[in-house]
Order: structure tokens, then sequence, then C-alpha cells
């Protein structure tokens, strides 16, 4: 989708929920609220539907309020309030619908607000705010340390068992996100705001180009180098932040499993 039919395509959802009884808010998140960073050809469309309560369910099942509803191609309710919709043209959307209680439910960064006819922008104030404390940005660094170092060494000890699918899922995702989190915690550059304090995958490579490529690298390699690289990805760029039981942790880990 270029970026004229992206915003056709906002537009045209906007006018139809306008015309919507019991529709009293729609929240544009992510790329589709042009915050921090616009739409691209890749991006989906994200967004909040906020009814009054009693309407949640059928604003769920009867999806015809969607734009382009005819070329819709797949559609399922994901959890209790969300749902993904996948269209022909091979677009996708996913949404959620609450009513104003139910809203503090989400977790948002970045919003725009298309429609409001009750106070909607006081709530995702609050819930803004609670999404930015609850940020895993505010972990101690001990906790972060202590959990990138066990993630490694549970992944390498699944990884001599044999239970190399599990191994990867604890290195390249658990321990990876772990040393992320503690990266953006300390790298601190002009570009931060561009990153995510829901996931701290989200546009890192934009953030921090060479270290994006290291992690790119990285998780191409096989598993025992693979945590050895990202080990030494936290020593090189945290050592300050490194106690000496974490420095004789690591020696065990590299002793027994590298």
């Amino acid at each position: 989708m270029n970026c004229i039919e992206y915003e056709r395509y906002t537009e045209n959802l906007k006018n139809n929920l306008l015309n919507c009884i019991g529709v009293i808010g729609l929240v544009a998140v992510g790329s589709m609220s042009r915050q921090n960073y616009r739409p691209d050809k890749w991006s989906d469309h994200d967004f909040f539907v906020i009814v009054r309560t009693g309407h949640q369910q059928e604003f769920r099942n009867d999806l015809s309020w969607l734009p382009n509803f005819d070329s819709i191609l797949l559609s399922f309710q994901e959890t209790e309030h969300g749902l993904k919709v996948l269209y022909n043209s091979g677009h996708l959307i996913e949404f959620a619908v609450f009513d104003s209680k139910e809203l503090y439910f989400s977790k948002t960064n970045c919003y725009q607000i298309l429609i409001d006819r009750e106070n909607i922008e006081d709530h995702l104030r609050k819930i803004r705010q609670t999404t930015a404390e609850e940020s895993n940005l505010n972990c101690s660094n001990e906790v972060l340390i202590g959990q990138f170092i066990v993630n490694l060494l549970v992944g390498l000890g699944r990884y001599k068992r044999g239970e190399k699918v599990s191994a990867h899922e604890f290195v390249k995702i658990s321990a990876l996100k772990k040393l992320l989190i503690l990266l953006e915690k300390h790298l601190v550059n002009e570009n931060n705001n561009l990153l995510d304090n829901i996931d701290p995958l989200r546009r890192f490579e934009f953030v921090y180009s060479d270290l994006g490529k290291e992690m790119e690298s990285i998780l191409l390699k096989p598993i025992p180098e693979a945590a050895g690289a990202l080990l030494n990805v936290l020593r090189r760029e945290l050592s300050g932040q490194l106690s000496l039981e974490y420095k004789k942790a690591i020696e065990i880990i590299i002793s027994k499993y590298l």
C-alpha cells in the first residue's frame, strides 16, 4: 500500500466510524499515529476503536464498518479485545475494540486521536504514562544483566542437551532482548525517540546503526557462537555496569559452555 492509499484508508476508516452508532473514539497507534515516524509501504494500520459499553462485541463480530470490507481475505479475534484482518492486497490491520474502562488494558507510547467524543484524550494520557512507568527500560541494571546471563545459561544448557529450537529462543530472543534494553538505557543519542519502550527490538538499527548490523550478524551464527558474541557486546559496551559477581558468572558460562 503506497502512502496515498494508506492515508485514504485512514480517512475512510475515520469517516465510516463517525457514522456508526456507539463509537466514541478512534485512536491511531504505532506508525499510523505519525508521531516519531511515518508509515511507509510496509506499514500496517494499528488502531483502537472505543465504543459505548455493550457495543464492543458487535464491532468485533461484524466488520462491515471497515473500509474495503468486501476485499477482506482473513480475519480473526486474537485476544479478548484485539483482532487481525488481512486483505486480498496483502495489507494488514491490527486493532482492538474497547469501552472506556477496557481501554486501560492497552499499552501505548505514541498515538493520534482521530475521533474523540467523550474525553478519550484524558484516558490516553494516563495510559501512556503507565506504559512508560511499566517499561522494561525502568528495570534495574542488576535485574536486566541477571536475566541476560541466566537466559544465556539456560539456552546453552538446552543446546548441549540437544534442545536446539528452545536454545534459539533463550539465546537469540530472550537474552537478546535484555541486552538491547540495557544498551538502549545507556547508549543515548539524538535518535532515541525512535525507540519503542514496549518492544526493544523495534527500530534498534535506526538508532544504533553499527550495533544493529552487529546484532544481525550475531543472529545468523550458531547458538554457542551467538551467545559468546552477545557476551562480548555486553562486556565491551557496558563494562562499567558489571559487578564482580556478574563477571564471575560470565566466566562460568564461558568455561562451562563455550
